[in-house]
C-alpha cells in the first residue's frame, strides 16, 4: 500500500497478499457461504449483511471481522464498523450472540444456525469525523457508502468463521439498475427485479481470502477499458463533481502500464488488473487520506479531486506504479506469515525492506529504465528518500523493525520502508550489476525468486536471506547482514562510486510543498496551526512571495487550513502546476497578510549526483546497465 503522503506526521504507505492456513472444518459439507450485501436497502448510511454459512455440526461457533488486512501495518478494527449483529435459526428465531471483542462474536447453538444479518457503517464518514475512536483505516482500505457512489472493500463488510477461510464463498450485491459496477470477482451473471429498478450481480470465490482480495466500486462511475499487451486494464473514476474523468487519464495510465509491462518482462501473472480511483473532494465527509492499497490483480486508489489534469497525472504515477509493482513482492514472492495470513491477530515477516522497499525502488527506477524520466530526476529522487532517511532512525535494523511493526519504536519507524527500503533495493541491484558486469539486477533476482516460490508458495522468513546469499554473491550476503539484518547505516557514497557519480550540489525542480527531495516546508504546532517552516525560504517560489518562517497559513484558494484537513488541503497543493492562479492568507505578528499570483517555477539547491569526470570505463559501464540494461 503506499500512502501519498507524510506530511507532519499524518501519514505513510503499504500492499497485500495471502491466504488461509488449513483448519478442520465445522461444516457437515463444505458448500459455498452465500453472503448478500443489499445497496438498495441502505438505513442511516449503513448497508444490510446477510451471511448464511450452511448447516453446522459443532454446538458454538465463532465469527470474525478482520481486525488487520493484509498490506496495513495498523490496526484497522473494522468490527468498529458493525451494528445489530444477529443469529437466526431455521424458523426466523434469534439465537443467543456474545461480543468477545471488537470484532468477534460467537454464536451459540449453532447447529440450528440458519444465518446472521447485520448492518455496516462505512469508514469514510468516521475517518472524516473522527468517530468511534482509536485508529481508522487507511483510505484505499476503507468503505464508502453514499447516494452516488460505493467503495466496496469487501473485508469491511463480510467476516469469515474461524475454521472455514477456506470454505467457497457466493456473493451477491444488490444495487439500483442506474449504477454502474465494476469488480474482478469471478462474475456469475446478474438478475433484475420484477420492477427493473435494481440488479443482482452474483459473484464467486474459493476461498475468503479471495473475498478481501477483490474490491469492487458502484455507482455513476466513469470506466475506461483498454488492452496493455494481453493485460486487460480496467480503470474506474469516482469523480464527485466531475472534476476528472477516466478518459483522461488513459493516456497517462496506459503509457505508464506499458512501460512497466517492458521493465518486468517475462513476469506476467495477470489478465486483468482493476483500479478504482476515487477522488476525495475535500468536503467534510470525504476521506482523507491519500494513498493506495494493492491487491493481487487491482488497487484502490484515493487522491484530491482538486488536483489539475496533470497533477493528478504525477500522483497516478507516483501511487499506482509502486502498486502494480507488488505483482513481484509480495504477491509472488513472499513468506508463510503473508501467505497464512491472520486477520485478528497476524505475525509479520522480516522482509518489509523486499516488499515495500524494492517494490518503491522498481516504481522509481522502471522510469529511468524506459526513458520516462531523465537520470539527473532519479538522482534526485534517491537524494531526496538517502535525505528523509536520515531523519528516520537510520542505525535500526530492518528485519528487527519489519517483525515488529506495530510496537514501537519500530511503529513509528514505518515509513522508512518506502525510503531506506527502497535505497537497500538499488544499492543491491548496483552490486548486482557490478558483480555480474551488467547481466544480473535486483530485477532478475526477484525473477529467480518467483520462479522458485510463486504466490501459491511461501518461503521461510527465517531462511530467505541466506538463500538469496547462496543465489548471487558474497558482496549481497555482507551487505544484507550489516545493513538489512544489521544495524549499520549505509554508506550511500560507496555505492554511487561504483556507477561513477560523486556528490554536487545543483538547482533542483521542486513542487510547492517541499524544497527539494523531501524537505517539507511547512510545520504544524496545536496552537498555532500551519505554519511555514525556515525549510520554505530554500523554495524559490516561496522565497519569491516574501513567506517569512513562522508564517501561519490560514487559507489556501479560499479555504480554511487546519491540522484537521491539512493533509486534504496541502495535499491538493500536490497538484499544482505552473501557470494556475492561487491565493494564500497568512498571518504574520498577528496581522492578516494576503498572497495571490500565478503559479511560477519552483526550484531549490539541493546536494545532487553528479557524474565523475574521472570514472573509469569500469564505472561507466555499470552506470549505464544500472540506468538502461
Amino acid at each position: 500500500m503506499k500512502n501519498y503522503l507524510a506530511i507532519l506526521g499524518l501519514s505513510v504507505i503499504m500492499v497485500g497478499c495471502g491466504s488461509a492456513k488449513p483448519k478442520a472444518d465445522d461444516l457437515a459439507v463444505n458448500n459455498p457461504i452465500e453472503t448478500a450485501l443489499d445497496l438498495t436497502a441502505v438505513v442511516d448510511d449503513k448497508v444490510p449483511v446477510t451471511i448464511n454459512p450452511g448447516r453446522f455440526t459443532t454446538e458454538t461457533v465463532t465469527y470474525r471481522i478482520p481486525r488487520i488486512i493484509q498490506g496495513t501495518y495498523s490496526v484497522s478494527d473494522f468490527g468498529k464498523y458493525v451494528d445489530d449483529m444477529k443469529a437466526l435459526d431455521y424458523n426466523g428465531n434469534a439465537l443467543e450472540v456474545t461480543k468477545v471483542d471488537t470484532n468477534t462474536w460467537t454464536i451459540a447453538d449453532a447447529t440450528k444456525l440458519d444465518k446472521l444479518v447485520y448492518y455496516v457503517n462505512d469508514t469514510f464518514d468516521i475517518e472524516s469525523t473522527g468517530g468511534i475512536g482509536g485508529e481508522n483505516p487507511f483510505s484505499p482500505a476503507g468503505t464508502n457508502i453514499e447516494e452516488n457512489n460505493y467503495v466496496l472493500n469487501l473485508h469491511g463488510f463480510i467476516g469469515y468463521f474461524d475454521s472455514l477461510k477456506n470454505n467457497q464463498y457466493a456473493l451477491d450485491v444488490t444495487a439500483p439498475a442506474t449504477f454502474v459496477r465494476t469488480s474482478a470477482l469471478e462474475d456469475r451473471g446478474m438478475k433484475s427485479s420484477a420492477d427493473g429498478k435494481s440488479i443482482t450481480s452474483s459473484y464467486f470465490a474459493q476461498r475468503y481470502f479471495e473475498i478481501t482480495d477483490n474490491p469492487m466500486m458502484y455507482g455513476k462511475l466513469d470506466v475506461e477499458e483498454f488492452m496493455v499487451g494481453d493485460i486487460k486494464i480496467v480503470l474506474s473514476v469516482y469523480s464527485p463533481n466531475k472534476v476528472h474523468t477516466a478518459a483522461s487519464q488513459k493516456e497517462t495510465v496506459f503509457k505508464m502500464m506499458q512501460a512497466q509491462k517492458k521493465y518486468l518482462g517475462d513476469i506476467n501473472s495477470t489478465k486483468r488488473y482493476d483500479i478504482y480511483l476515487y477522488l476525495s473532494d475535500g468536503s467534510d465527509t470525504a476521506p482523507k487520506g491519500m494513498g493506495a492499497l494493492e491487491h493481487h490483480t487491482s488497487t484502490v486508489v484515493v487522491l484530491p479531486e482538486s488536483s489539475s489534469k496533470e497533477g493528478l497525472a504525477a500522483s497516478i504515477i507516483d501511487v499506482v506504479a509502486h502498486e502494480f509493482f507488488h505483482i513481484v513482492t509480495p504477491l509472488s514472492v513472499h513468506s508463510e506469515d503473508v501467505h497464512y495470513f491472520d486477520y485478528n491477530q497476524p505475525t509479520f515477516s522480516k522482509h518489509l525492506w523486499m516488499y515495500e522497499g524494492v517494490t518503491e525502488y522498481f516504481a522509481q527506477h522502471f522510469q529511468v529504465y524506459e526513458g520516462l524520466v531523465e537520470p539527473k530526476d532519479f538522482y534526485n529522487t534517491m537524494m531526496g528518500k538517502i535525505a528523509t532517511s536520515k531523519n528516520l532512525d537510520d542505525a535500526m535494523s530492518f528485519t528487527v523493525m519489519s517483525e515488529n511493526v506495530l510496537e514501537e519504536p519500530y511503529a513509528h519507524n514505518y515509513y522508512n520502508v518506502y525510503m531506506k527500503g527502497a535505497l537497500i533495493g538499488m544499492c543491491i541491484d548496483i552490486l548486482m550489476r557490478k558483480e555480474s558486469n551488467g547481466n544480473r539486477s535486483m530485477l532478475s533476482l526477484m525473477k529467480e525468486l518467483s520462479v522458485k516460490y510463486g504466490k501459491d508458495k511461501p518461503f521461510d522468513d527465517d531462511k530467505i536471506i541466506a538463500e538469496i546469499i547462496e543465489m548471487t554473491y558474497p558482496s549481497i550476503g555482507d551487505f544484507l547482514n550489516t545493513h538489512v539484518v544489521g544495524d549499520v547505516p549505509i554508506n550511500y557514497n560507496e555505492f554511487f562510486e561504483m556507477v561513477g557519480l560523486k556528490m554536487g550540489e545543483t538547482e533542483v525542480p521542486t513542487n510547492y510543498i517541499f524544497a527539494g527531495g523531501q524537505n517539507i516546508i511547512f510545520d504544524g504546532d496545536p496552537n498555532k496551526g500551519i505554519f511555514f517552516s525556515p525549510m520554505a525560504l530554500k523554495n524559490s517560489f516561496w522565497a519569491s512571495q516574501g513567506v517569512q518562517a513562522g508564517d501561519i497559513i490560514k487559507k489556501v484558494n479560499g479555504k480554511d487550513l487546519t491540522l484537521e484537513n491539512a493533509q486534504q488541503v496541502i495535499g491538493g497543493m500536490f497538484g499544482w502546476q505552473e501557470g494556475q492562479e492561487f491565493s494564500l492568507d497568512i498571518e504574520r505578528d498577528g496581522e492578516v497578510i494576503a498572497l495571490k499570483g500565478t503559479l511560477e517555477k519552483a526550484t531549490a539547491k539541493s546536494k545532487s549526483l553528479v557524474e565523475d569526470e574521472n570514472a573509469t570505463e569500469a564505472q561507466k559501464a555499470t552506470r549505464a546497465a544500472w540506468l538502461k540494461g
